[in-house]
């Protein structure tokens, strides 16, 4: 790898009438052979060390307790809340009892399928993880098993944003609007059609 630096050099004396000019000259200086081979070095150093490559341990540990991962962003940032959140922002949206105990089931029920199906996303991926690690994979075998992933995860997105259209239709557009606010979302103050003044 190379480091370019440039020196400045007036010229004293002027070209035919010309104004003072400043020449620019490139100066080439080669890194220490250290330097370079550390600035060659994969940004995936140290991971081949893991159980399951193609997760981190953290995304290993959230799919274990069933955690929402970005899965449903799409419905966060469109004014449709999600029933972790309503939870923990209770009673500044000052939900009522039923409301409470509705969202209280709505989040077991999601956690538990989310759970169960990011088990079973952990598992292909350690199936094909260790496909590769065996050298044995097929291009027939690989195409199955990224299918299967991709079908597994789209389950576990579809278990995610379902939640959050159930949550918003169990919300007034009020506590929408309040929530988007708590939650630091600008344009807080959507018009939430469809819903109702009250919720019991």
């Amino acid at each position: 790898m190379t480091l370019y630096s440039v020196v400045e050099v007036p010229l004293s004396s002027p070209c035919r009438g010309v104004r003072r000019m400043r020449l620019f000259v490139l100066t080439i200086s080669a890194l220490t052979s250290g330097v370079s081979l550390a600035s060659a070095q994969s940004p995936y150093a140290g991971e081949e060390l893991r159980s399951l490559k193609s997760l981190s341990p953290k995304e290993v540990e959230s799919l274990r307790a069933g955690r929402g991962m970005g899965f449903a962003k799409l419905a966060e940032l469109n004014h449709y809340p999600g029933p972790k959140h309503v939870l923990e922002l209770a009673d500044k949206l000052d939900l009522t009892p039923s409301q409470r105990a509705r969202t209280e089931s709505l989040f077991e029920e999601m956690r538990h399928n989310a759970v169960a199906l990011g088990k079973k996303l952990l598992e292909a991926e350690l199936e094909l993880d260790e496909e590769f690690q065996q050298e044995t994979i097929m291009a027939d075998a690989l195409k199955n098993a990224l299918l299967g992933i991709g079908k597994i995860r789209a389950q576990l997105r579809y278990v995610h944003l379902e939640a959050h259209l159930r949550q918003r239709s169990l919300l007034t557009a009020e506590q929408i609007a309040r929530y988007d606010e708590l939650r630091g979302y600008r344009g807080a103050a959507h018009d939430h059609n469809g819903h109702s003044k009250s919720h019991k």
